[in-house]
Parts: C-alpha cells; sequence; structure tokens
C-alpha cells in the first residue's frame, strides 16, 4: 500500500489494534511498517487511542512520541476520559518534540453519543474536551506555526453542534487541527467535506480505511486517486 500510494497521500493512519492482536510479531511489523512509512516521507499517525494517568501515561508517550520510542510517529490519538490534564505528560512530550497528538471528542461511532453529549452548567463533555485542548495549545504554542500540537478527534458523521463544539471557534481561535474520521465505508462523503466542516475544512484531516480497498489491491490506486480528486473539488468550492 506505501508502493502504490507514496505519490498520492502524504498521511498515513496504522490502526495499532490489528497489529497488537497478533501480540509480539504483529507489534514488530508494526514497528517495522512506521519507520519505513516515515522513510517514505508520509507523516505518520498512529490510532492507539492511549489514555492513562501519571506515569503510565508517560509510558505510553515514551513509547510512541519519546525520544528513544520503539514506534515512529508524528501523532498519536489519545482517549481523554481519565481527564483531559492527565494527558500532560503527553502534551509536554509533543510539544518538546515536534510531535502531535489528536484527543478523541466527538467521535463518530453512535455508542459514543449518550456519553459525549451528556452536560451540565458548563457544557457537554465533548465541549469541555474541546476546551481543555485549546488551552492546552494557547499553554504550549511557542511559535507562529498555525496549528499547536494537539489536535480533536471529530466524526465526520456526526453534526459537531450537538455537541456542543463550535466548529468555527476551533477554527478561527483555538489553533487547532481537526482529524476526521468516518468517511467511507462509514458513510461521510468527501464530497461534502466543506458542507460538513465549514471554514474549519482546511484544517482538517479527512481519514479513509475501508473504503480504500473496497475492490481489492488492484483498485487501491485508482480509488484513492479518485477519492483525491472528490476532496480537492469539494475544497475547492
Amino acid at each position: 500500500m506505501l508502493d502504490e500510494l507514496s505519490d498520492l497521500v502524504g498521511i498515513v493512519k496504522p490502526q495499532v489494534s490489528f497489529f497488537e492482536r497478533f501480540g509480539a510479531e504483529g507489534f514488530a511489523v508494526l514497528q517495522e511498517l512506521l519507520s519505513d512509512a516515515s522513510k517514505r516521507g508520509f507523516l505518520v499517525i498512529a490510532d492507539a487511542k492511549r489514555g492513562d494517568i501519571g506515569t503510565t501515561m508517560q509510558a505510553y508517550s515514551d513509547a510512541w512520541i519519546g525520544k528513544n520510542a520503539p514506534f515512529i510517529c508524528d501523532a498519536l490519538t489519545v482517549n481523554p476520559y481519565l481527564g483531559v490534564k492527565a494527558l500532560l505528560p503527553a502534551v509536554a512530550a509533543a510539544s518538546e518534540r515536534g510531535k502531535g497528538l489528536f484527543v478523541l471528542a466527538a467521535t463518530s461511532n453512535p455508542e459514543a453519543a449518550k456519553l459525549q453529549q451528556s452536560s451540565n452548567q458548563v457544557g457537554t463533555v465533548a465541549s469541555l474536551v474541546a476546551g481543555e485542548v485549546a488551552e492546552m495549545n494557547r499553554f504550549s504554542a511557542q511559535t507562529a506555526s498555525r496549528f499547536g500540537n494537539v489536535g480533536l478527534v471529530i466524526g465526520a458523521t456526526i453534526n459537531p453542534s450537538q455537541f456542543g463544539i463550535d466548529l468555527e471557534q476551533v477554527s478561527d481561535t483555538l489553533q487547532t487541527p481537526i482529524l476526521a474520521p468516518g468517511f467511507g465505508a462509514q458513510g461521510a462523503k468527501l464530497e461534502e467535506a466543506r458542507s460538513i466542516f465549514g471554514k474549519s475544512a482546511g484544517r482538517v484531516i479527512y481519514s479513509i480505511s475501508r473504503s480504500a480497498l473496497r475492490d481489492g489491491m488492484s483498485s487501491l490506486k485508482a480509488n484513492v486517486r479518485s477519492d483525491v480528486i472528490s476532496l480537492a473539488k469539494a475544497l475547492a468550492e
């Protein structure tokens, strides 16, 4: 797949679980894949959804974005539901090393809606996550970079406003990139990128996964090229 896609896409996002289920052998293949992708010039997001507290979070950070990390990646997906500030060891490492984190906020799976849309006087759970991520970006942004080191995962198949997230605010003031799963097999269409994300569309990483192989390896490159063209047209509108 890396051979086929090197001239079409700039980012790959391996799903760690599909390697982890094979134990040590799977992790060995993952290490090789991540290293190979990085050497080829891809940006690599490790979709591991790690999240814990204290020294355990530090250990996860060391494994994925630390100076001597065995898994080579540019960014890591993380789970904030032990508390967003529990992610601070990883935030510090990302800021120090020019790496990124993508924090689950409003995800595209239907099982998440009840929890993430739950609210109190301050706001919904998802909006509180987004707000704390914004504070982390303000705290860590020491350069004129367009983005902070911490982004949000916002599913393409949901309405962010129902989760209490204002995408225009995210786009205009929070220096927050967005990782958007949900395209392809989950139902969202790349042709609707602008209508889904509005002013934020230019800071979204549009993720396709299963649908890239919808017709098998023989049609992979043609399918992804078609997806890239569809996305480019949508963003140009």
